[in-house]
């Protein structure tokens, strides 16, 4: 069975952005967002999803990908 696994450290990169802005622009602690960066995480809300997006200024497609 394939699974959706998060590439927020792609984007983080490309965008030039660290850890802790993202999770300051987000609104959540360092340490779950370290969580989320990591793929350390098994659910992850849309609120959440679209939040990160806001804040890298990308589309969901952007930092998910389904690997088999």
């Amino acid at each position: 069975m394939g699974k959706i696994v998060l590439r927020l450290d792609r984007m983080m990169v490309e965008r030039k952005m660290s850890l802790n802005e993202l999770s300051e622009r987000v609104g959540i602690s360092n340490v779950n967002m370290s969580k989320i960066k990591n793929n350390k995480v098994t659910a992850i809300r849309f609120a959440t999803l679209a939040s990160i997006c806001e804040a890298l200024e990308c589309e969901a497609g952007d930092i998910l990908e389904y690997c088999e």
